[in-house]
């Protein structure tokens, strides 16, 4: 009778079956894939390209090619005849070259050098005529090889040309005119032979010398050289923009970049060492043509070229307009001028510059503000950081100025123009603050996001400062975080939405793409669209205009407060005036903080913030002012205690209350370190009174129980606890008392039942580190008397805990109570010579035995048991050791021997006794 399967079993072995088939025709269908392909020929290519947009898609004119069949190695190409042909194109060229150089430069026979050049100007005729021939019979490598040989042989010719017809002529004025004519001979040669690589870069090479060494043959002076420079710097330009060839643009563009710098440096130097505003016109002169070519360069250029002409055009012109003034003015004021020429460059926005040509000017403008403030950092520094040397003198006397009280080798020349330049930047972000929408509204075509594609090619139309194509963000226009785009023709505009095309436009998303027409090729997007061509999300990332607005607000408090703060050291005010000062700048701050926190805007956060952590560095530095007088150290701190905690009530719930309570709390203690200086005590003198505050906390705590400050304030103090540990240190006496106060504090939070899981041990830790430090200041040796203390509230814990729980282990409740106390008990007994500490510790530890053994506590059996063996074997061992010498030397041995016997005869008797002592003990707790 045929067997069926159950169904289940059944439908399993027909699951497994089907999989096996899949995997067959899987692997059928791979090969056939591969054999396919194997014989279809292969499609031409296009021409290799960089094209970010299609990385990691298949290669061009094979789509969709099979893998290789598992265990495939591609065979091994054999070197292209193209490739050996160049370097053996290459090689001879360059043995040419060497010996040509050799033939012009040492002899040849006896020829004298003018036979040598006329042998040199009928092979360089040759070597010139011979790719001409080469390219009509196709042999593009051959005529480049010796084109680069004519290109040697020309530059031979000019020294044989000097050597012979010239000798007596300067060598700069001949190498100028030489690189002149070899120039336009190469230019003419290579634009007649448009399909060689080499003539026209090695033109565009020869043609920066000419100018510059003309310039230097002539003796002329420096800003004659710079605007030699900067003419050489134009050509490139001109040559990059609308050269010929790639290779001539690139070398034009490398030449002029190299130009322009050098004559930028140079008409900088002049304008920063001219000798007055008269001597700083020429040179300012040559920075604004400079400025001018970068900018016209820019107008035709691409994005990234065009930003770079719009910083260089701008730094230019700060440099120019900027060094006039700035050789009027003392050398400490100079800065102002030019940070004024820098935010003069802030009206391109007004302009009808091109969109990315303008940022460039704006970049340069940010540049030179950000410049100017790091001029003045320094000076900053100086005055928060300078009152640390106070620390080693505290309440020395009150200096007679501010400077005084910091450290006298700080360097103050050079900061008197400081205090005004972050004043300054300080009010224009506060403008700005202030007056966010119309900032956000003239800016908004140049922060405007550019359609991918837009940015490859040149910059938008002058007069509109809007990329060619695509919607448009405006963080903060209309007053409003990122409300308004700017749309496109035929594409309606949507607020809050950047860079999606409204519905039914072209070009829009269509259903069940993945990712709209943002995404990649490869997301169902565009065609041709880069991976990382900005959308929604790349809007998202952008800063709305809240956060902008929140930035330049927090950026004006900031720099206002270190302007008020350097001014005081720049004008040197009194000592009394520098701490009221400081201090009043930290009661302004802290209203700023306390105004700007829970208003919940997006944005507004970071005003309060930066105001906390100003107010926060500004009180430091405050506080370590004071030091120097005992009244200003009172009044200072005993002011900022005050100015915190009133900030801590006015504040809403959340981290900046909690930051304005810590700074109280702290401020608070230091007032009793104060207390205590005052009093003459010395530092472990002054210890329990610092536990005041900290004993404050503790109440401050209970009152407030869960609320969110309770627990920063609380670790204040005991932050504060910790200091008075520190300073009892010296004193074994002091050090007790104040960790046995500490404990009491421990204690006190411990009542709380959401903090007894931690200040409970905590108090025990300290009442016993106390208690030893007492001992060990009255120089008690026993043991016993510093791990009672330890194991008897251990015992009484777990006492407890078997109480509210009988099914916990004797071994978590007894065992960490009893063992130290019995193992250092037991270690000391074995070295000691009395008989009184072995008879009570064996007494102790049979009674925890017989305990054990009473309770069925498995912990109390095997300790006091191991205790009590090891104890009476250290008694018992003098009298073993006494029989053992009396009997004769043939018994032990015997004995041992018996004694196997025995156990060998009841051995199973044995291991059913070793087994019902496991299991006895195994079912105690």
């Amino acid at each position: 009778m045929e067997h069926v399967p159950p169904p289940a079993e059944e439908l399993a072995r027909l699951d497994r079956e089907l999989a096996e088939l899949d995997a067959r025709r899987a692997q059928l269908l791979t090969r056939r894939a591969w054999l396919l392909a194997a014989l279809r020929p292969p499609a031409p290519t296009a021409a290799p390209g960089w094209n970010p947009s299609a990385w990691d898609a298949p290669a061009a004119g094979r789509p969709g090619a099979p893998a290789q069949p598992w265990g495939y190695v591609p065979p091994k190409q054999p070197s292209a005849p193209r490739s050996a042909q160049n370097v053996l194109l290459t090689l001879g060229g360059l043995l040419l070259t060497v010996a040509a150089v050799a033939f012009t430069l040492v002899s040849w026979g006896s020829m004298g050098i003018g036979g040598r050049s006329a042998v040199l100007a009928a092979v360089t005729v040759g070597a010139l005529a011979a790719p001409a021939v080469l390219l009509r019979r196709g042999l593009t490598a051959t005529a480049e090889a010796l084109a680069a040989l004519a290109l040697v042989l020309t530059l031979l010719d000019a020294y044989a040309v000097h050597a012979v017809a010239a000798p007596d002529t300067d060598g700069l004025g001949f190498t100028a005119v030489a690189a002149a004519v070899l120039a336009a001979l190469w230019t003419a040669y290579g634009l007649a032979l448009g399909k060689l690589r080499l003539p026209l870069p090695a033109a565009v090479v020869l043609a920066q010398w000419p100018l510059l060494f003309g310039a230097w043959a002539a003796g002329a002076p420096a800003l004659v050289v710079g605007w030699a420079l900067l003419a050489t710097a134009v050509l490139d330009g001109a040559i990059a923009l609308w050269g010929k060839g790639t290779g001539a643009r690139v070398t034009a563009c490398v030449g002029g970049s190299v130009m322009a710098f050098s004559a930028l440096m140079v008409g900088l130097t002049l304008s920063v060492t001219a000798s007055g505003p008269l001597g700083a016109l020429a040179p300012g002169a040559l920075l604004l043509t400079a400025a001018a070519a970068a900018l016209a360069g820019a107008w035709r250029a691409s994005r990234g070229f065009a930003r770079a002409g719009g910083v260089v055009a701008g730094l230019a012109v700060v440099a120019a307009v900027g060094g006039v003034p700035a050789a009027a003015v003392p050398e400490d004021w100079g800065v102002l001028a030019y940070l004024s020429a820098g935010l003069a460059l802030t009206a391109v926005v007004r302009t009808r510059l091109p969109r990315n040509a303008a940022i460039g000017v704006l970049v340069a403008s940010a540049a030179v503000v950000a410049g100017a403030l790091a001029g003045a950092l320094p000076g900053l520094a100086m005055v928060l950081l300078g009152p640390v040397t106070l620390l080693s003198d505290v309440w020395a006397g009150s200096p007679g100025g501010f400077r005084s009280a910091l450290d006298p080798t700080l360097p103050w020349t050079g900061l008197a123009a400081a205090p005004v330049v972050l004043a300054v930047s300080a009010g224009l972000l506060g403008a700005a603050y202030r007056w966010w929408p119309s900032p956000a509204r003239i800016a908004a075509p140049l922060i405007a996001r550019e359609e991918p594609g837009s940015g490859g090619g040149p910059a938008g139309a002058p007069g509109t400062g809007t990329p060619e194509a695509g919607g448009a963000a405006v963080p903060g226009a209309g007053g409003e975080p990122g409300a308004g785009t700017a749309g496109t023709a035929g594409t309606a505009g949507t607020a809050g939405t950047v860079g999606m095309p409204a519905p039914g436009a072209s070009g829009a998303a269509a259903p069940g793409a993945p990712h709209g027409t943002d995404a990649p090729w490869y997301a169902g997007g565009r065609a041709g669209t880069p991976w990382y061509a900005g959308g929604a999300s790349a809007a998202r990332r952008r800063p709305s205009g809240a956060a902008l607005r929140g930035a330049a607000g927090a950026g004006a408090a900031l720099l206002g407060w270190g302007a008020l703060l350097l001014a005081g050291a720049v004008l040197d005010v009194p000592y009394a005036v520098a701490v009221a000062g400081e201090t009043a700048l930290v009661a302004g701050l802290l209203a700023l903080a306390v105004r700007g926190t829970g208003s919940g805007r997006e944005g507004s956060a970071a005003v309060p913030v930066t105001a906390l952590v100003a107010a926060s560095a500004g009180a430091v530095s405050a506080g370590l002012l004071s030091l120097a007088s005992e009244g200003a150290s009172y009044a200072v701190f005993g002011a900022l205690a005050a100015l915190f905690a009133g900030a801590a009530v006015r504040a809403g719930a959340g981290v900046e209350r909690a930051v304005f309570a810590v700074a109280a709390t702290v401020g608070c203690t230091v007032l009793t370190g104060f207390a205590g200086r005052s009093l003459g005590l010395a530092p472990h003198e002054a210890a329990p009174l610092i536990l005041l505050v900290p004993a404050l906390t503790v109440l401050f705590g209970a009152r407030l129980r869960r609320n969110p400050v309770a627990l920063p304030v609380e670790l204040s103090g005991a932050l504060g606890a910790l200091v008075a540990v520190g300073l009892a240190v010296p004193d074994a006496p002091f050090l007790a008392l104040v960790l046995a106060l500490c404990g009491v504090l421990a204690s006190g939070a411990a009542v709380r039942p959401e903090r007894r899981p931690v200040a409970a041990y905590l108090a025990a830790a300290l009442f016993v580190l106390a208690t030893w430090v007492r001992l060990a200041a009255s120089e008690v040796s026993f043991p016993e008397a510093y791990t009672l203390p330890v194991t008897v509230p251990a015992l009484v814990v777990g006492f407890l805990r078997r109480r509210k729980d009988p099914e916990a282990s004797s071994w978590t409740a007894y065992g960490p109570g009893l063992a130290a106390t019995l193992l250092p008990s037991l270690a000391v007994a074995w070295t000691d010579p009395d008989w009184q500490r072995p008879l009570l510790l064996g007494v102790s530890a049979l009674v925890i035995t017989l305990l054990g053994a009473r309770y069925r506590l498995q912990a109390l059996l095997l300790l006091g048991g191991a205790v009590l063996a090891l104890d009476g074997l250290h008694e018992l061992a003098p009298y073993v050791v006494q029989v053992a010498g009396a009997l004769p030397r043939w018994l032990p041995p015997a004995l041992a021997g018996l004694l196997l016997l025995v156990v060998g005869a009841t051995y199973e008797q044995r291991l059913r006794d070793a087994r019902r002592l496991k299991d006895a003990l195994g079912r105690m707790r």
